[in-house]
């Protein structure tokens, strides 16, 4: 059953990598009798290449027009076509016609990054009168007084900024967004965590979905995180690819086919009434983004994704904060799938978009299943039948017709994310997709441990993920305050290394030698997480 299971999120992976490019049109250029397509691409690249601002694509060869899902196939001796990407007509929008936008910065602790965000928002090119500016600051150390420093440096400035100071951080974020609610002015809500830094121009390009589609019932216009650190280390570099098939896959398919999809907490805007709508931020979940936007498109609201915009961001360098970070996530979208999953089915949608929202909010639960599948190895293989093929028939078949396509699916998707958003290097990333697939192995006691932690109870104990404002390979982080305990978590991480090890010996012993390859990549992925976490860690006790 776990590994069936496990099957089906891979080819959904398959799935949403296949569905994930918004339906093209077509448009007929040339005609070309008795020519085979691969000439009919070069022949309507020629005819079009003189004037590139006809708005048309034309695609050379099929590695770069595989990417684009077709109106309808190319036909021998038929004739030639371009792809037809008028671009959008964009135009400078009018001063008058700039609604009011609250941006909300919520921070709790944040030190290194804190003025560094304030900066970035008030840089950003929106008229000063229609950008309401709230920092929503629950700190309890010196971050107080860096932010009361800035926002009074930027009030005499002229901004429209006003620092907010919670005593009782009840609810956390998702209570201080709440309480801000009766202070905000604009209409549409954009807000920003402490690790992002957005660009000049992205609080324009994003109100644009609002702005020229006023009648569009959108709750949300969610951007790309971008990274400005996933060169530091391995640990950023794996990071960021996860983060880019996330987006540049997963929530473009999402968004591209009316699937249900979820603000991602930060670099996006909200519209206020869908938030009202919706019942308002709730703190009942670790996944209060999750939570509200699942509620707001229940209540017929849509999310939109917008895969162009990017909002670059601080990727968590120690192994310790990625797995609190991990941690986070899947306890909060557990709870997140407790809470509403029979509304979900209850709800007057199609089958395709219940059985998506399924998969997305119950996506952590394949890493329990994982540990369960490891767990299980050895018992298994020391039952023998009197037969030895039947070992090899009834064990392998586990491994080779359920988990071979449930593994190479999600490298999958991100293969086609690096190759779409790093046309010119994505083939100088490949060694991180399969690299990759050692992080997301290895973390998954601690994320066993989160989807338990989120069956079991709806509470929601936050612990934030540390920022060190780390840009640079040369930038240190491991004498900085906000130091993460140690727990048990690398101690049993290090244990399943050895069972994994030893695992892979008996397999091996057997002839299991589908098997073997599995077992290898549990020994090496549940050292790395468990070894990168105790290295760390020793580091920071010497300074």
């Amino acid at each position: 059953m776990a590994a069936m299971w496990l099957l089906l999120y891979g080819l959904n992976a398959y799935w949403l990598t296949a569905v994930h490019k918004p339906k093209l049109s077509l448009r007929k250029q040339l005609v070309f009798p008795q020519l085979n397509p691969a000439r009919e691409f070069q022949t309507a690249q020629a005819a079009t290449s003189a004037s590139p601002s006809s708005g048309a694509i034309a695609v050379n060869n099929f590695d770069n027009f595989e990417k684009f899902r077709l109106d309808k196939p190319l036909t021998n001796g038929f004739s030639s076509y371009v792809l037809a990407v008028d671009p959008p007509e964009h135009h400078a929008i009018a001063l008058e016609d700039l609604p009011i936008v609250t941006v909300q910065l919520p921070i709790f602790n944040e030190r290194y990054v804190s003025r560094r965000l304030v900066d970035a928002v008030c840089q950003m090119d929106y008229p000063r009168d229609r950008m309401q500016i709230q920092v929503l600051d629950d700190s309890i150390d010196d971050t107080q007084a860096i932010l009361r420093e800035t926002v009074q440096e930027y009030q005499n400035q002229g901004f429209w900024i006003e620092y907010v100071h919670r005593v009782n951080r009840s609810g956390f974020k998702a209570g201080a967004l709440q309480d801000a609610m009766p202070l905000v002015v604009g209409n549409y809500i954009a807000i920003f965590d402490a690790d992002f830094i957005p660009s000049v121009n992205w609080l324009k390009d994003t109100i644009r979905h609002y702005v020229e589609s006023p009648d569009a019932k959108v709750a949300v216009v969610q951007t790309r995180w971008g990274h400005i650190n996933s060169e530091y280390s391995l640990l950023t570099k794996l990071q960021s690819t996860g983060i880019d098939g996330h987006f540049a896959i997963e929530q473009q398919a999402r968004s591209n086919n009316g699937y249900f999809l979820n603000f991602n907490g930060t670099a996006g805007i909200w519209n206020r009434q869908a938030i009202i709508d919706a019942g308002g931020w709730h703190a009942d979940t670790l996944a209060e983004d999750m939570d509200l936007s699942y509620r707001a498109q229940l209540k017929g609201w849509q999310v939109v994704y917008d895969n162009d915009i990017v909002a670059p961001a601080e990727l968590p360098v120690a192994m310790l904060a990625f797995k609190l970070q991990q941690f986070r996530w899947a306890k909060g979208s557990i709870q997140c799938a407790k809470k509403l999953i029979f509304q979900i089915w209850q709800a007057d949608l199609s089958l395709p978009v219940k059985f998506q929202a399924t998969m997305h909010l119950t996506g952590y639960s394949a890493h329990p299943l994982m540990l369960l599948l490891i767990l299980l190895s050895i018992p298994l293989m020391l039952i023998t039948p009197d037969d030895a093929i039947a070992l090899r028939i009834s064990f392998e078949s586990i491994w080779s017709i359920f988990m071979l396509p449930a593994t190479f699916g999600p490298p999958f998707l991100y293969f086609h994310a690096q190759r779409e958003l790093y046309p010119k290097s994505w083939h100088r990333r490949l060694g991180r997709i399969f690299l990759l697939a050692v992080l997301g192995t290895g973390i998954s006691w601690s994320n066993s441990r989160a989807v338990f932690a989120g069956l079991s109870n709806t509470g929601a104990n936050f612990r934030r993920t540390p920022k060190f404002d780390i840009k640079h390979k040369s930038d240190r982080w491991e004498n900085k305050a906000y130091k993460i305990p140690l727990d048990a978590t690398a101690t049993i991480e290090l244990s399943l290394c050895i069972y994994s090890a030893i695992a892979s010996g008996l397999a091996f012993s057997k002839g299991l030698y589908i098997t073997l390859p599995f077992m290898v990549l549990y020994a090496l992925s549940y050292g790395y997480v468990g070894g990168l976490t105790f290295w760390q860690h020793w580091q920071q006790s010497r300074n």
